[in-house]
């Protein structure tokens, strides 16, 4: 069995604080690496007990240069850095069995800890009319190569987030959400001890769970924080423009592409922050 792991930052155990994800913070940054990489060891480790055979792992946060690549599993095969094609997904194809999503965060405007969708820019993303976060944009690109969703961790608010787009996928959830900046941690104990039983729960349902399945052509809309950024991001060939939304659509004529066309929208506005 092959499996490819998703791991942003904000839904890790033990993760409240801006301080803790944001580098150049000093300390607690250092601590949120840490925990980081406590928690993807945890899962590859239930993994390769439940007899996993290779495992990749995206660093998604960011630059992608948070997780600490001397203390991760030596199984794991590591993408780390920007730019990369497909970013948060890069390293995905059709030749694995499984996705993991670990330490997301629920979309922008929703309750949960940490939450946001992509970047400051970003208000509100649509595919196919119906509003997404992280998860669903990275979970449909996943469907489109033919795989399955299977396991979320984080906090409360994302494993709801995330069963309300995979009815059936196995939430890890390792804190509860107070407010945007605040939660009940769990000890690392329990967070091990939900990360693992979840880890294999999930790869128990493979086969059984099935992939995330959008109807073509697939409509990207994007609503900006501000009308300018809508303005410059519609001039990139083939969008349109919604004035009175501050937003911009996009119909993709090949389904691939669509972690790199949201990039792109994003960047077109003049978003100078990392996916």
């Amino acid at each position: 069995m092959k499996l490819f792991i998703s791991a942003d930052m904000e839904g890790i155990s033990g993760i409240h604080d801006p301080s803790h994800i944001l580098p150049g913070t000093g300390h607690n940054y250092e601590r949120g690496r840490s925990f980081m990489t406590r928690d993807v060891n945890t899962v590859v480790e239930a993994a390769l007990d439940f007899g996993v055979k290779e495992v990749v792992v995206a660093d998604s946060h960011f630059d992608g240069n948070n997780l600490l690549s001397e203390s991760l599993h030596p199984a794991i095969r590591l993408i780390a850095g920007f730019p990369r094609p497909d970013f948060m997904m890069h390293g995905l194809d059709e030749t694995f069995d499984a996705a993991f999503f670990v330490g997301y965060h629920t979309r922008h405007g929703a309750p949960g800890v940490l939450s946001h969708t992509i970047s400051p820019v970003v208000r509100n993303l649509y595919l196919n009319g119906k509003k997404v976060g992280e998860f669903g944009l990275n979970s449909a690109f996943a469907g489109i190569l033919g795989v399955p969703s299977c396991l979320v961790s984080g906090d409360d608010r994302i494993a709801e987030e995330a069963r309300d787009w995979v009815p059936d996928i196995r939430t890890a959830i390792v804190k509860t959400a107070v407010s945007r900046t605040s939660a009940e941690l769990f000890s690392p104990e329990k967070s091990r001890d939900v990360l693992r039983q979840q880890t294999m729960e999930a790869l128990s349902a493979v086969g059984k769970i099935p992939p995330v399945q959008l109807s073509e052509p697939i409509e990207v809309k994007v609503e900006f924080a501000h009308s300018g950024q809508a303005e410059m991001a519609a001039m990139m060939p083939g969008t349109t423009l919604h004035p009175g939304e501050s937003a911009v659509s996009l119909t993709l004529d090949n389904p691939r592409h669509l972690l790199s066309s949201v990039r792109a929208l994003l960047t077109a506005s003049g978003d100078l922050e990392l996916f």
